[in-house]
């Protein structure tokens, strides 16, 4: 259980001004959370493997495939101000 002290100790050191209102909320949500959490440390998880995402996530790169890049001539077609072959762009400092 979470007290009310130790959420006004909370508030503080993250500065933030809290109401009574607000003190007595956070208190009784802070323990609702707790409270399932303490649910979910009695599961019987030794059969369980560990694992890093709940997902199957797989590698979504595509693979690397040395192609021709564009005509430099055909890329600066449209640029509205190039200069030696690169963009002009406006100084920004």
């Amino acid at each position: 259980m979470i007290s009310k002290q130790e959420v006004e100790h909370v508030a503080l050191l993250a500065r933030l001004e809290l109401t009574e209102e607000e003190k007595e909320r956070y208190t009784s949500q802070l323990n609702v959370i707790l409270e399932h959490v303490r649910k979910l440390n009695r599961l019987d998880t030794s059969q369980v493997e560990p694992m890093a995402h709940v997902l199957p996530l797989q590698n979504v790169f595509r693979e690397d495939v040395i192609q021709e890049s564009m005509d430099r001539d055909l890329v600066l077609q449209n640029a509205p101000a190039r200069e030696g072959g690169t963009f002009k762009v406006p100084r920004i400092i």
